[in-house]
Order: C-alpha cells, then sequence, then structure tokens
C-alpha cells in the first residue's frame, strides 16, 4: 500500500481531514452528524453516513481506485479478466452499501 493511501485510509477512519495530490479525506458536518468522504480527482469513491457505508469506483476501475477502497474496512477487490469483484461478488463499480 502507497504511503497517501495509508495517510488517506487513517483519516478517513478517524474522521478528519486530509488532501494530498489527487486524493481527499472531506467532513461534512450536519446538525447531528458528519458525512466523511473519500474522493479521488474529485469523485466521492466512499462515504460514511449515518445510513451506512458506501463505495463506488464512479465509473473510474483504475488501479489507484482499487488500491484506495482496498485499505478500507470490509472491502477486498479483485479483478479477473476485466471484471471487478467485490468481496467475492462480481461488482459493476456502482454506489454500493458495504456495511
Amino acid at each position: 500500500m502507497r504511503q497517501i493511501t495509508a495517510l488517506a485510509i487513517n483519516a478517513f477512519n478517524n474522521n478528519y481531514k486530509f488532501k494530498r495530490d489527487n486524493t481527499e479525506i472531506r467532513i461534512i458536518k450536519e446538525d447531528n452528524y458528519t458525512i466523511t468522504q473519500m474522493r479521488l480527482h474529485n469523485n466521492i469513491i466512499a462515504e460514511k453516513t449515518p445510513s451506512g457505508f458506501y463505495i463506488s469506483t464512479c465509473g473510474w476501475s483504475s488501479m489507484t481506485t482499487k488500491e484506495r477502497l482496498n485499505g478500507l474496512y470490509g472491502v477486498n477487490i479483485v479483478q479477473r479478466n476485466y471484471d471487478w469483484y467485490l468481496n467475492g461478488e462480481l461488482w459493476n463499480g456502482q454506489r454500493i452499501k458495504v456495511h
């Protein structure tokens, strides 16, 4: 895992802002809750909300997207014959609730 991924994952898990190169963690504070977003090239690839934890490729099935997402708890993405599998299930990269 590259250093930028490790730093971004730590910021995402601990709900603090982070920005380096093409990766950013944003914290959005609402009345009684917080939304934490992981952005890659300003696309939201991971988001923690009060209703759950969601991921997406935002249409970019790149090695960098896969690396950032694979650093997150409960996410295991592998690629076989150009297809992505999320936790053993074929995944088209659309926004999905992980847990």
